[in-house]
Parts: C-alpha cells; sequence; structure tokens
C-alpha cells in the first residue's frame, strides 16, 4: 500500500509547526525501521498542486496544529466536499481530495490527524505541552502505519 504523510504549518509560529515536526521524527523511524512505500511531505500550507501528489497514494495522512478543543490529538476522515478559502491554510485537505478526484479521478482514503497546539508567536520551537502531545501523536501513528489495512476502523480517537 502506498502512503502519504503530509504535515503542514509554520514552524515559525511555535505550535503551528506541530505537522512538520511529527513528519521529521515519523520519516527517521521509517527509515531506521526499514519500512517501505511511506512518503512525506511537509510545508507551509496545502497546495492546489498537492492533488497530484494525494493521486499517487492509496492512503494519505495530512497532519495539522489545532486550536480546537480536544485533548491531545484525533484522527478525522477526509471527504471531497471541500471548497477553496483563503483562510490561515490556502486550501483545505478536503478540497485537496476534491481536486484529486476532478482532476485525476482518484479517491484514496484520506485523514487528518489535528493535534492540539496553544502557543502561536512569531518564535521557532514547541511548547512544552505541544510537545507532549506531539509524542502521542507519533507513538499513534507508528501503530497505524504498522498497521496501515486497519486505518479505516475504528482508533478511538477520532474527532
Amino acid at each position: 500500500m502506498q502512503i502519504l504523510v503530509y504535515g503542514y504549518g509554520n514552524p515559525g509560529r511555535q505550535d503551528d509547526g506541530l505537522g512538520n515536526e511529527l513528519v521529521r521524527r515519523l520519516e527517521e523511524w521509517v527509515i531506521a525501521e526499514g519500512i517501505v512505500d511511506i512518503a512525506f511531505d511537509s510545508n507551509y500550507q496545502l497546495n492546489i498542486e498537492d492533488a497530484d501528489a494525494i493521486a499517487q497514494n492509496e492512503l494519505v495522512i495530512f497532519v495539522d496544529a489545532s486550536e480546537e478543543d480536544i485533548e491531545d490529538f484525533c484522527l478525522s476522515s477526509v471527504d471531497g466536499k471541500g471548497k477553496l478559502a483563503f483562510t490561515t491554510h490556502a486550501a483545505s485537505p478536503s478540497y485537496i481530495v476534491k481536486l484529486c478526484q476532478e482532476l485525476f479521478q482518484k479517491t484514496p482514503r484520506v485523514f487528518l490527524l489535528h493535534i492540539k497546539g496553544y502557543e502561536w508567536a512569531f518564535q521557532e520551537g514547541l511548547s512544552s505541552r505541544a510537545d507532549e502531545n506531539l509524542a502521542k501523536a507519533l507513538d499513534f501513528m507508528k501503530k497505524m502505519l504498522e498497521n496501515p489495512e486497519g486505518a479505516a476502523k475504528s482508533t478511538g480517537k477520532e474527532c
């Protein structure tokens, strides 16, 4: 199964860099474990060109920092019903999925991993509480990637 883990956010805005940092740590683990068929990407925001990248995969997990009222992290399924909106991130994961379906006639399984952040100042480095949430999310992702076929099943961490 071809898998893409895509983190996005601004590492220069403290906890907004959670998605990028999870990708960095997870990629180190995948290399150390010799796991294949998992690709990684990260950026400040999602772009319409990312529709092509997700079309090449069967399972896609976007990772982003969250200000939502969640405990530490949660996982949500992403459908292709999104619209382009110019907000903090130019394109939403659901809009990228929609483009993937329309342009490439592909519908990979797509999830968004929301990791709770707390500090958003213009400086690098995660807050200690966000780093704790990142560690929990990293453990969760390792288990998920060890059994990607079970990714659609209940995880106990649904948003």
